[in-house]
């Protein structure tokens, strides 16, 4: 399409900034007709009408209101309620809608947490805010329960950090991220459970026999086959809870258990003492117990892993995947790179962006999607399960 200012309308959006004083200043480009201030443009992205306020040619800081952009100019305008990086405006009697923009896909990880009590309250904010402008930049909410930022690279994440604290007084602290383990079981078990107290007037009782085995692929199932009625109905949704809650929680190393099925088969009850939450004590501690005699294992998140690098790196991006437990699956050219496609663990690719630029000049990129779920290998399985039980005796010393 010509860039006619008499043209019909057609305005891509390049850039989204937030501005502390402003709001969302949307980055304008009209390829063809003339836009104006106080106008309506239709958004075809969104199938949104979009109200254009007071349009604004910027110098450097500067701000100098327009009334029109034509065909070729650039501008800016505050405030647009859909429209985002990417989109593109013309007229609702003429929609049209160009090729979406296409951006690096971030790779590098790292936790976020504010810096004090009082960095809280800024922080959601200030971030969605930031992410409005950062086409290169994702913010997730991971199985661990963390908040992870993910970046281009190191000097991508400082800066972030950087403008968060400056532009939205956002202090903002960063770690390597938690490896979102799992706990299973591979066997199957018959395990007691009794919760019994005594007090002034009524007392607590309950008591549980359960069946653990595995049950893969099926997260948490509850079943029961009580017969002669020695645990009452009643009780039996105190027992599910307490059997999810804890398996929530974790068992051998803090992480949730999954992928097993518990059934309630046998127990006893007391007619004046006994009521839900005495089960739901006793069915948490029977899983507790039962855990540990039915195998538990240790399950890690395995990546699915694609490596684009130039030839030349061949040898020594082999050499370093090998070095993070990773196995080649397949190896391929496209566009005139090298791909290297393979299976690597999660808690080996946190600082991987930053070693795969730094072995290739800042030649190679990757990206890595979750595949599935394996045992950890002993040995590290039972570091993770120590460091559980030093820091559960620590916050528990507290």
């Amino acid at each position: 399409m010509a860039p006619d200012p008499d043209g019909p309308l057609l305005v891509r959006v390049f850039k989204t900034a937030a501005d502390p004083f402003v709001g969302r200043l949307t980055y304008l480009r009209v390829l063809s007709g003339t836009l104006h201030s106080q106008g309506h443009v239709w958004n075809a992205n969104h199938d949104e009408d979009e109200r254009i306020g007071q349009l604004l040619l910027l110098h450097g800081k500067e701000q100098e209101a327009i009334g029109e952009l034509k065909a070729g100019e650039i501008g800016a305008v505050a405030k647009l309620a859909a429209t985002v990086t990417g989109d593109t405006l013309s007229s609702k009697e003429r929609p049209f809608t160009l090729p979406a923009l296409t951006f690096p896909t971030p790779t590098l990880m790292v936790a976020i947490e504010p810096q004090t009590k009082a960095d809280l309250d800024k922080m959601g904010p200030a971030l969605q805010r930031m992410l409005e402008e950062e086409t290169t930049a994702r913010l997730e909410r991971s199985d661990a329960g963390e908040q992870i930022l993910i970046t281009m690279g190191e000097a991508h994440t400082a800066v972030i950090i950087e403008r968060l604290k400056r532009k939205f007084g956002a202090a903002i602290v960063t770690h390597t991220p938690r490896v979102p383990y799992r706990e299973t079981i591979r066997g199957k078990t018959q395990v007691h459970g009794r919760y019994k107290k005594q007090t002034g007037g009524h007392g607590m009782f309950g008591d549980v026999w359960i069946e653990l085995e595995p049950n893969p692929g099926a997260g948490v199932e509850f079943a029961e086959r009580v017969v002669g009625g020695s645990v009452p109905k009643q009780f039996f949704p105190g027992i599910e809870k307490g059997i999810r809650e804890t398996a929530a929680e974790g068992v051998v190393a803090g992480y949730p258990l999954s992928d097993f099925k518990a059934t309630l088969y046998d127990g006893s009850f007391h007619n004046v003492d006994s009521n839900e939450l005495s089960f739901k004590i006793a069915a948490s501690m029977a899983l507790k117990d039962g855990v540990h005699q039915a195998k538990p294992a240790l399950l890690e998140p395995i990546m699915t892993v694609e490596v684009r690098i130039p030839e030349a790196y061949m040898g020594e991006v082999n050499r370093d995947l090998n070095g993070r437990r990773g196995r080649v699956l397949g190896l391929d050219v496209k566009d005139g790179l090298q791909v290297i496609t393979a299976s690597v663990p999660q808690a080996e690719l946190f600082s991987y962006a930053t070693e795969l630029r730094s072995i290739t000049g800042g030649r190679g990129t990757f990206t890595a999607t979750l595949d599935h779920y394996d045992d950890v290998p002993s040995h590290l399985a039972e570091k993770v399960i120590e460091d559980h039980r030093k820091h559960a005796e620590a916050a528990g010393g507290h």
